[in-house]
């Protein structure tokens, strides 16, 4: 359970280490990479936490 719950740690890695995601390139329905890498995390998160919470549960 331990292991899983780390997984909670791929949105603050993925969304801190800003010049991952500093750039224009690759635009994604006229959004510019920056923006539209930021708003793909929130339902991943969400996905994540979802995951976790239930693997908690059954323990």
């Amino acid at each position: 359970m331990k292991m899983l719950r780390l997984a909670l740690l791929l949105p603050f890695l993925g969304l801190l280490w800003l010049p991952f995601y500093d750039r224009i390139e690759p635009s994604f329905l006229g959004f510019p990479f920056f923006y539209w890498y930021q708003l793909a995390w929130v339902p991943l998160t969400s996905l994540l936490v979802l995951l976790v919470w239930k693997k908690g549960a059954r323990s």
